[in-house]
């Protein structure tokens, strides 16, 4: 049968009740870490900080996450996905609370680290249950898994905004949340793998990174560091010359998450349709033609429609590198999965100084436009035979 030829997947009980435990942990993962956001103006003013003080703060989140993302693969390999899962999501919970009480600038760093820490491992580890859970089923799951964190994101910053908004102090909003995390965790329990992967569990501990895992890595930092540029740069880009107010400027970074999410949701179905070959390839060149659009405007409505290509184009790359992650032969999943998700989270981390030193040296239209040719080369690699459902 060939890849763009659909099929029908007989589910079973035990397939589905792990499909459903990782749809809830991924969709915890992204409540979580959104909750986080609207929690942000209360430390700057409880801690006394200004912006350049708190962004190097800030930079403990991302560095609990890229030194707790490598090690993930060993311990999934060595313990299994679901107690790595269930200890790292309870982790957050208990975390959480923290960042919203925490008043010594020293001691709400290190919070951040752990809480960064949490987080990454909870997303490696995620990710590699996903991928064991899809490649037992047969069929194509993970772009509805990634749906389900970008809902969990919606989730989680509108609660704990409407929590705030209608007077709860930030810690019991907190703690709030953290009991919505647990609670889905819980239930997700039963549904988790207890053993790990057996190919996983028989193989080495650790391998350094090489062959179609970089190769992979490198494409999940150019994807990451797309989106990371929409959320950091976006506002600006819509507000620079194309007739938004500097109030209005998120607009576009909300048409592009909608998007993303919607195209998550609907894209096993895609997929598993026309094949993961040509949804890459189609995604890549319709995010690329989101960025010229941006970039080309000269009205609003035009280049947020361009953020809606982008989010549409770009909803099932990811889902997609990750599965074919689980698929290549150069090093075990868990350990490769491990390995793309700290290439590709990089990207997020150093998409704002990119961005910026391009746009200083050059223009922001220059550097949304090299996005554009970035992810034209994405849509490029979709001919190579990891993307055709082989392994490589």
């Amino acid at each position: 049968m060939s890849e763009n030829q659909s099929t029908v997947i007989p589910v079973n009980k035990t397939d589905s009740a792990q499909r459903l435990s990782t749809r809830l942990a991924f969709l915890a993962a992204g409540l979580v870490v959104s909750a986080w956001a609207p929690l942000v103006p209360y430390a700057k003013d409880r801690l006394g900080l200004d912006e350049a003080a708190l962004g190097l703060l800030l930079l403990c989140l991302g560095g609990g996450s890229l030194c707790a993302m490598p090690m993930t693969g060993m311990l999934s390999a060595r313990f299994g996905c679901r107690l790595v899962i269930l200890t790292a999501g309870a982790l957050t919970c208990v975390i959480l609370p923290c960042l919203a009480v925490v008043s010594s600038p020293l001691l709400f760093g290190l919070t951040l680290f752990l809480f960064g820490a949490s987080v990454g491992t909870l997303d490696v580890a995620m990710n590699i249950h996903a991928v064991i859970v899809e490649r037992s089923s047969g069929a194509a799951l993970m772009s509805g898994f990634h749906g389900m964190f970008s809902a969990g994101g919606f989730l989680g910053a509108g609660t704990m905004a409407l929590l705030l908004w209608l007077g709860m102090h930030t810690l019991a909003a907190s703690i709030c949340l953290g009991l919505l995390v647990a609670l889905m965790l819980g239930i997700a329990s039963p549904g988790l793998l207890h053993e790990p992967d057996a190919s996983d569990r028989d193989g080495p501990q650790f391998v350094i990174p090489h062959g179609a895992v970089i190769f992979i890595g490198v494409l999940c930092f150019v994807v990451f560091l797309a989106e990371g540029a929409l959320l950091d740069w976006g506002a600006l880009l819509l507000t620079a010359g194309r007739g938004l107010e500097a109030g209005q400027g998120g607009i576009g970074y909300a048409a592009f998450s909608i998007a993303m999410t919607l195209g998550r949701l609907t894209g096993d179905r895609v997929v598993q349709r026309l094949g993961s070959k040509l949804v890459m390839l189609a995604g890549g060149v319709c995010a690329a033609t989101g960025f010229f659009a941006a970039v080309l405007a000269t009205s609003p409505v035009v280049a947020i429609f361009g953020f809606i290509l982008i989010g549409i184009g770009a909803s099932n790359i990811v889902p997609i590198l990750f599965s074919a992650a689980g698929k290549q032969n150069a090093m075990p999943a868990s350990l490769a999965i491990g390995a793309i998700t700290t290439i590709g989270y990089a990207g997020v981390l150093a998409g704002p100084a990119l961005i910026g030193f391009v746009a200083h040296a050059i223009s922001l239209n220059m550097a949304f436009a090299g996005l554009g040719i970035a992810m034209l080369l994405v849509a490029a690699s979709a001919r190579l035979k990891l993307f055709s459902g082989q392994a490589a």
